[in-house]
């Protein structure tokens, strides 16, 4: 079988498939409001007619390149491609306002090879056994770890908890906004049908952190006709020494854990790893406090963690037949549609299938790596652009993003408006992170505990006597209980 896996793989049509894939992807993802799932949905009709392995191989290489090319934008202009390149902004923003705009989209690039690299690894080896695993958790399991994930609120706050509590809180109330899961009624709504779906991710994404740097740019008039940098472009490699590569490979093995363990659990996704591989890593670090201010330890921990997801979220659909995210909903009808059935047997019935596709994932990993390598100083002249004619062109790309998602005039004009939200936040010196955190994490803690109490009969109990919730809730209030001695700690100095 993995002879023959390599012979459908390794023949020039497929690898020009991967390649257009991966290429098509990383277009798709540093597009703001664009995703991997647009470029697998337009692309997947386009499969129907090729062979089993061409058609999967090509929605492979844009699944890859969709994810990974989140980080351009995320570097380069602030805004996350992806939901996935939420916290890539953190750093590596701050690394592009300092003239290193080079050097964190080389430690991106490399680190995002390096996490997909491992997880592919993980998939190929233990996919069956940590599949297994996912069977155990159940509503209650996903509350429990929904919870843990909103300590990253206390975190991210900034100098001030209390304006991070009202920045999560308010997130939180975002995420309600709309049906109400389970029973469907609807709350916050004001009586506009265009708010029965609530607000869409990308669109909140767009707003907080594009629309509201350009409105902040527009402050600064004097400004708009200065470029954004200098146009010298140096990097050798990929932009750090054998040493600091060194320092990192706890960082690298920490964050490819923490996303090939969210890939397998369904409906978290490459955004809630990133942020917590982020957290992690800030609060593991010796220095802390230059988290944000622009350092590669930021942007390796979210780019190693959001790839190595697509590897994770691989294992429960290929070995259960359960996709974690949309992407892997499309995916999966794509493997239907090819008379792939995923499941215990698949290794039996459709191996050299399973096994191209492991080689595919391997193939399109070094095609992204050596794409947008090659790429960069393409990418970095982005930054040459005098901001006068560059910020007008992101705006119309945001509106079109915006409108993209749900195909609705409507969303264009929430873009707008979390955009001056983003504004009035900055003044008020209120961190938009933590709404962006409560926003994605709000309605799946809402969900799982609607479901754990009915299940339960309304025992609250059932959260302390399950072991790994029980495990999950311990680790939250202690990582509140560390965060709030940190800052205390910090004022009294």
């Amino acid at each position: 079988m993995v002879l023959e896996a390599f012979s459908l793989i390794f023949n020039p049509a497929c690898l020009v498939l991967i390649l257009i894939g991966v290429i098509v992807g990383i277009i798709f993802g540093s597009i703001p409001g664009l995703s991997a799932t647009m470029a697998i949905v337009l692309f997947l009709p386009m499969s129907f007619g090729m062979t089993p392995m061409n058609g999967i191989a090509l929605l492979v290489g844009l699944y890859l390149g969709g994810i990974s090319g989140g980080l351009i934008s995320a570097i380069l202009l602030k805004i996350p491609g992806t939901p996935s390149s939420i916290s890539t902004v953190f750093d590596g923003g701050p690394m592009a306002e300092k003239g290193e705009a080079g050097r964190a989209l080389g430690v991106g690039i490399l680190f995002s090879f390096l996490g997909g690299l491992i997880s592919i690894f993980a998939l190929m080896f233990i996919s069956p056994y940590l599949a297994a695993v996912t069977l155990k958790f159940t509503p209650v399991e996903y509350f429990a770890i929904a919870v843990f994930s909103l300590t990253i609120i206390a975190s991210l706050s900034g100098n001030s908890l209390i304006n991070g509590l009202i920045s999560g809180f308010f997130g939180i109330a975002l995420s309600m906004v709309g049906m109400a899961p389970i029973d469907a009624v609807t709350r916050f709504t004001f009586g506009s049908f265009q708010l029965l779906s609530g607000f869409d991710i990308v669109v909140i994404l767009i707003g907080v952190f594009a629309v509201t740097d350009i409105i902040m740019a527009g402050f600064g008039r004097k400004h708009l006709a200065d470029k954004m940098q200098k146009t010298e472009f140096q990097l050798k490699g990929f932009g750090l020494t054998l040493q600091e590569f060194k320092g990192q490979i706890v960082n690298l093995i920490r964050s490819s854990l923490i996303g090939i363990g969210i890939g397998i659990l369904p409906g978290i996704g490459g955004s809630t790893a990133g942020l917590l591989a982020y957290t992690a890593e800030k609060n593991s670090s010796k220095y802390p406090e230059k988290f944000g201010t622009g350092i590669i330890d930021g942007v390796i921990a979210s780019e190693t963690s959001n790839n190595a997801v697509i590897g994770g979220s691989l294992i429960p659909l290929l070995t259960m037949g359960i996709p974690g995210n949309t992407v892997t909903a499309i995916f999966l009808g794509g493997l239907t549609i090819h008379g792939i059935s995923p499941g215990p047997l698949i290794f039996e019935k459709s191996g050299q299938y399973v096994y191209g596709i492991f080689l595919a994932l391997i193939v399109a990993n070094v095609f992204m790596l050596i794409f947008e390598r090659a790429g960069l100083r393409v990418f970095v002249k982005l930054l040459d652009i005098p901001k006068h004619i560059l910020l007008p062109i992101i705006m119309v790309c945001c509106a079109v993003g915006a409108y993209s998602s749900n195909s609705r005039i409507f969303d264009v004009w929430c873009v707008m408006a979390f955009g001056l939200m983003g504004v009035l936040f900055k003044k008020l010196k209120i961190p938009s992170t933590p709404l962006i955190i409560g926003f994605i994490l709000g309605s799946m803690a809402e969900e799982n505990l609607r479901r754990a109490l009915m299940a339960s009969e309304g025992s609250w109990a059932v959260f302390v006597t399950r072991p790994i919730s029980l495990a999950f809730l311990i680790v939250a209030f202690v990582s509140v209980a560390m965060t709030l001695k940190k800052q205390i700690a910090g004022k009294k100095a």
